[in-house]
């Protein structure tokens, strides 16, 4: 996946932000209290939230691949290194071998020191262009190696370690909280059931009784109230979702949120 810039998100979330506007006020001028109203306002929500979502999700995966090889990186330094290379010649000769989306960050790395960059400034640079968590960590590890001389290549086997440890914690803590999500979409569809079973054998045959109208509830205004529910139901379901699956609220919009208001939507419209 590429690398995605944050003029480029802040961009998007511009741009997304003035659609679902535009929709809205279209909707507020000329479907004002009718059933398609409701239905604007949904897609709204996916315009201003989707693209901006969706491409926070792609850096997301484009740094995670980052993280995933560091490992590989660490233990061809230290190879490189035994063999009597220096450390910009061992990092050189790692960025031809094929490390995802980190060879393209090692080659400019290469390419700055050749043209006069320090080292210490390429690798910080290298930083702030990846800015992943481990890389924030090991970074300064590696300089202050380089400082202090000496056969540097000690620091890389533990380093790989931490981050192959890091990873792995990771793997472990989605594949526990795989049940949670579980349990989102079971109880998002449980509510969907018992909105569906109540609408039509309980408001929808007494919608002329006088304790609704009392209540000032016809079967249309419980039905679009039934369409809020599932609405913020699935929103905010799909978000803990992700956030407890993916680890991150634009993973859990992407893939959580828009599959049930998908299922909401589709409920409410055919089925209540």
């Amino acid at each position: 996946m590429p690398k995605v810039a944050r003029w480029e998100k802040r961009v998007a979330w511009l741009v997304s932000a003035s659609l679902a506007a535009i929709v809205i006020a279209t909707a507020s001028l000329n479907l004002q209290g009718s059933r398609l109203f409701d239905e604007y306002i949904l897609l709204a929500v996916v315009i201003a939230i989707f693209p901006p979502a969706m491409l926070d999700y792609v850096d997301y995966r484009w740094k995670k691949s980052i993280d995933e090889r560091l490992p590989d990186l660490f233990r061809s330094i230290v190879q490189a290194q035994e063999s009597g290379m220096a450390l910009p010649q061992a990092i050189e000769e790692a960025s031809k071998r094929r490390y995802g989306a980190l060879t393209a960050e090692l080659k400019k790395m290469t390419a700055q020191i050749s043209w006069g960059m320090s080292f210490e400034e390429a690798l910080q640079s290298f930083g702030q262009r990846v800015d992943t968590k481990l890389t924030r960590q090991s970074i300064p590890l590696i300089v202050e190696a380089s400082r202090s001389g000496g056969r540097i290549e000690r620091i890389f086997e533990p380093l790989g370690q931490f981050v192959e440890s890091t990873l792995m914690a990771e793997r472990e803590r989605r594949a526990q909280t795989r049940p949670y999500v579980a349990i989102v979409y079971v109880a998002f569809f449980v509510f969907l059931l018992i909105i569906i079973i109540l609408f039509k054998t309980f408001f929808l045959q007494m919608g002329d009784l006088s304790i609704l109208r009392f209540a000032f509830l016809s079967p249309e205004e419980t039905r679009r109230l039934f369409f809020h529910m599932s609405f913020l139901q699935a929103l905010f379901g799909g978000i803990v979702a992700g956030k407890m699956g993916e680890g991150t609220l634009s993973g859990g919009f992407l893939k959580h949120s828009v599959i049930l208001l998908i299922a909401g939507y589709l409920s409410i419209k055919f089925f209540v």
